[in-house]
Formats: C-alpha cells, structure tokens, sequence
C-alpha cells in the first residue's frame, strides 16, 4: 500500500477546509449580512430618528375573574415574585384584549397586579386595578430599526433566539477558522497573505488603544 504524498495530503486537507468553509459560509450568510447592517444601525444610533407609536387599551376584568384574583394577590403568604396570572385571566386577557401574559412574571400587590411585557423594538405592560377590575395595557412600537437592532443584541428575544446566536457565533467561528488554514495553505503563492491578516489586527487595536478612552 503506497504512502500518500505530502501533496496528495494536503490536497485532502484542502479539499476538506473549503467544504466546511463553504458550510458555515452559506449557514451564517443571512445572519452575517444582518448583524453587520443592524452594527451599522446600531453605531449611528442617535442620527436615525424614531417616532415611538404608542397604542393603549382599556377594559374592565369581570367580577367572576377579579374576586379570586383578589384574594390570591392578598393572601398570605404573598405570591411569590416568579408567580403568573391564573390561567382563566390570562385566557380572557388574550381572547378581549390580544394580549399575551403567559410565561411572564407578575408584580403582586394589594392594589394592582402589573405585568411588565418587554419587547423587540419597543415595550408594553399590563395593570389590573384590584378594587374596580380596571385594565390598562399600553405597547409601544420603535420601529423596524430599533426590532432589529434589538435582535442584534438579544434583548427581549425569548430562548429560541438566543440559541440561534449562539449556533450562528459557532458557525462564524469555524467560518473564519477554516479560511485562517485556507489562508495558511495559499500564503506561499501570496506574499500579502499575513501582512494583510497582521493590519487586520493591528488596526483595531491601535484604534482601541489611541482613541478609545
């Protein structure tokens, strides 16, 4: 059985590199175009103008709902800070008013039940009055930009995002990794190869060492 050649071998490893290259390539593509353009955003922040829009609702709980919903809020001992709204108020919370309070975290009181609804992209909360069963709920809307730029920073995006960033940073990791060893492979025929990948590192040092305070 022959031995395979150095050049054979490094054609393999080659070979190898650009497929996982070209993986993680077309895996994080959308998510990197998204994150470079929401950095853009981001970084100019305060020029893009946003005009909140702010929409509110009002209703009345009925009295069947608020009376057990009174009394759970003053029993003692207290409910405990993680505890949510009964299943039959947040029924009626999302079939009257579509609002959704399933999962979030209630502030108990012995005047008002409050339910802080953040969001991508702007903010909500919910109060029920205990002594009259008057509901408030009021959402405010940033914007597309300030969405986006919300998801670029995980802020308010539930579980399933903030895996997706972290499957999404593994995937830009072996994508710049394989293409240092792609890189490494072509240096000898490109002079400019490590000179450039150097300035790509000295560059934001020294930025961040000279004018970053």
């Amino acid at each position: 059985m022959s031995t395979p050649t150095p050049s054979a071998k490094r054609a393999v490893w080659l070979k190898t590199l650009h497929q996982w290259h070209w993986i993680s390539s077309a895996l994080s593509l959308v998510g990197m175009l998204l994150f470079a353009i929401t950095g853009i955003t981001l970084n100019h922040a305060s020029q893009i103008e946003a005009k909140p829009v702010v929409t509110q609702q009002q209703a009345t709980l009925p009295d069947e709902l608020l009376a057990p919903l009174k009394a759970f809020a003053e029993a003692e001992p207290p409910p405990a800070k993680d505890a949510q709204l009964p299943e039959n108020v947040q029924g009626w919370l999302a079939e009257q008013m579509k609002v959704a309070t399933d999962g979030k975290d209630v502030e108990w009181s012995p005047d008002e039940v409050y339910v802080a609804l953040p969001r991508p992209g702007g903010d909500a909360w919910l109060r029920i009055g205990l002594e009259d069963g008057a509901v408030e709920y009021e959402r405010t809307d940033r914007g597309w930009i300030s969405w986006l730029n919300d998801l670029h920073k995980g802020r308010h995006t539930g579980a399933v995002w903030f895996w997706f960033i972290d499957v999404f940073a593994v995937c830009c990791l072996v994508f710049c990794i394989t293409g240092l060893f792609i890189l490494k492979f072509h240096a000898a025929n490109r002079p400019s190869t490590w000179p450039m990948v150097g300035f790509g590192l000295l560059l934001p040092a020294l930025i961040a060492l000279l004018f970053i305070h």
